[in-house]
């Protein structure tokens, strides 16, 4: 199964950081936060993956290009007017990774829609490029095939300014909406899980996902919340990349099982 990551946006509001790369490069303990999340469902299995790239899309094409070569032991040989490299030991995850360019002004929705093309007939996961979580991204997947709805997305309870939910008594989503700051309510985390159908449900490059197609699921009954208690963070700003920086350096941070 594919995953899709939103990693097209400004990042208006990390712009110490985005005004020079695309915000899901911001690195955090010397890797983008992007290779994180990647590295997240890498552990449960999941290692291909959709970058829906736009803002500064080419240093993220290029950040890949050169991963394989950072990550090994290498020989250049100029001798004898040559000019060889010799590949000794590397230490690259078994990824495959497709680098969209969706526009530098496309909403969430027609990033997604973009790249459909890439995913076929088949459910993939998508989430986006600025957060990282400690979910079981397993027992998640378990939960969306058990319930064989259109949509699926993990729940937190958290006071940030995401899209909140109304869950009904069996985990469905009975509506979904933009949030107020008076809210306190269960909000969008991200790390869905989608059907092939989602993308009947977005129209075009101005179609942000957040709104009417969640919206119109949620209405339909489509649309089911995967609670989660544990950890999760956004980075949208450079208070919240300290505090991951925090977690890693102290070598407390949730989100990497993989080095536990």
């Amino acid at each position: 199964m594919k995953v899709v990551i939103l990693a097209g946006g400004f990042g208006t509001r990390i712009s110490e950081e985005s005004q020079f790369r695309p915000k899901p490069m911001v690195e955090i303990g010397g890797k983008p936060i992007l290779w994180h999340i990647m590295k997240e469902y890498s552990y449960y299995g999941f290692r291909e993956f959709v970058i829906c790239a736009g803002y500064k899309q080419h240093m993220i094409k290029e950040w890949f290009a050169n991963y394989f070569l950072q990550n090994s032991d290498v020989t250049f040989d100029f001798t004898d007017g040559k000019n060889e490299q010799v590949i000794h030991n590397y230490n690259c995850e078994p990824w495959k990774v497709t680098v969209v360019d969706t526009g530098l002004h496309t909403m969430t929705g027609g990033r997604i829609k973009r790249i459909q093309p890439y995913i076929g007939g088949e459910s993939f996961m998508m989430t986006y490029g600025d957060g990282v979580c400690d979910v079981n991204i397993s027992e998640l997947l378990k939960f969306h095939q058990k319930h064989g709805k259109i949509a699926t997305l993990t729940a937190v309870l958290l006071e940030q300014q995401k899209g909140v939910l109304n869950i009904g008594g069996n985990n469905a989503v009975k509506s979904f909406r933009e949030k107020k700051n008076a809210d306190g309510s269960p909000i969008n985390a991200g790390y869905m899980v989608l059907n092939p159908e989602i993308f009947d449900y977005i129209k075009d490059d101005q179609t942000v996902f957040e709104q009417e197609p969640l919206e119109k699921l949620a209405a339909q009954g489509e649309l089911m919340s995967y609670m989660h208690k544990g950890f999760w963070q956004c980075m949208d700003s450079k208070r919240e990349m300290d505090m991951l920086e925090q977690f890693i350096a102290a070598g407390n941070a949730p989100w990497m099982k993989w080095n536990k």
